[in-house]
């Protein structure tokens, strides 16, 4: 059985669905990212976890245990808020022994456990600091480690890294995936950034309107999305999406090649069809150039693609380009439900 198994979870307001029926499963040890837009019931799932929010039904068990109408204080669940949380008036120290102290674990655990963690956390120089003489980046790693040092069996992060500018946010994702690993807890981490998703989590369930979308390792939701959606939700820029009159057909940006005249591109029977389109804006972002064009030969419709381009590439705006990209490449979704479907052949 599952280190933590979640069945057929459902959390209603009235006539509002925030959570419908949904069943996870995590195993001990990994981490588990509950990625989707806001509105879409991640955050929700996490307090029923937590037992911050009562669920309408389902059962949440924990080691066997049944949780689900345990209050939080019971569950033996560490927390980390996008806020911090931390209290103002108690120093670094204070602040990370506050759960231990109100658990009554005696003082040479609580002083054991605190020399372990604050060396971890890189917070040996700023033990007796307040909140208020902290940055950004010290004040997560005070929340991170009092989750730590409660030695809880699941550590349950609510979009920590949020408050955080892009260079620290990027530091602290490699801070956090490595004291997981290295210390092997387990965390269900609520985002609605897939960047955070994809290259911290072992597996990412995809919400959408309360639902799983798609559940899997980061690598399943990128190349095999199951839907629409998720195709559109993961990846540095969405997947193309072309409508045909049997169904969608889909790219990625990072996939398609630029040609400025026919002859120039090579006639392979591995490449699509090449298609004129028209260059509306280019933008350089250092690693690549990410392209906008509108389809020329779409005369039903208006369609947008995004090209990614390695490095700087200049193309004048207004100018026909022509786009083809590898088969193996294309991926197919109904039309009706936007599920991903085989090739229709004609």
């Amino acid at each position: 059985m599952s280190f933590l198994q979640i069945r057929q979870l459902t959390k209603q307001w009235q006539d509002t669905t925030a959570v419908d029926a949904i069943n996870i499963e995590i195993e001990q040890g990994e981490f588990v990212a509950l990625l989707g837009p806001s509105g879409c019931g991640k955050s929700t799932t996490l307090r029923m976890i937590a037992g911050l929010e009562e669920p309408s039904s389902g059962t949440i068990m924990l080691q066997n245990v049944e949780i689900t109408s345990l209050p939080p204080g019971k569950r033996q669940l560490s927390m980390v808020f996008q806020s911090y949380a931390l209290f103002p008036h108690l120093s670094v120290k204070e602040n990370i022994l506050f759960g231990l102290k109100a658990r009554n674990i005696n003082k040479d655990e609580q002083q054991k456990r605190f020399d372990a963690v604050v060396e971890l956390v890189n917070l040996t120089a700023q033990i007796e600091k307040k909140p208020g003489q902290l940055s950004g980046g010290q004040c997560q790693r005070v929340a991170l480690a009092r989750a730590i040092v409660s030695q809880a069996p699941i550590c349950l992060m609510d979009e920590p890294l949020s408050n955080l500018d892009a260079k620290l946010r990027a530091e602290m994702r490699s801070e956090i995936r490595t004291l997981q690993k290295k210390l092997g807890l387990t965390v269900i981490y609520v985002t609605h950034d897939q960047i955070e998703a994809m290259s911290m989590a072992d597996r990412i369930v995809l919400l959408n309107a309360g639902a799983i979308e798609q559940a899997g390792i980061p690598e399943s939701l990128y190349n095999t999305p199951a839907s629409t959606f998720v195709a559109s939700f993961i990846g540095h820029l969405p997947m193309n999406l072309l409508t045909t009159q049997q169904q969608i057909m889909g790219v990625r940006p990072e996939h398609i090649r630029t040609h400025h005249n026919l002859s120039d591109i090579e006639k392979k029977k591995t490449y699509s069809q090449a298609i004129s389109a028209q260059v509306l804006n280019c933008d350089y972002q250092g690693i690549d150039t990410v392209v906008k064009v509108k389809l020329s030969n779409d005369a039903d419709q208006e369609t947008i693609f995004k090209l990614s381009l390695a490095g700087l590439q200049r193309i004048d705006v207004g100018n026909t380009v022509f786009l083809d990209w590898p088969l193996e490449q294309q991926h197919y979704f109904d039309r009706q439900t936007g599920k991903r479907s085989a090739p229709v052949t004609v």
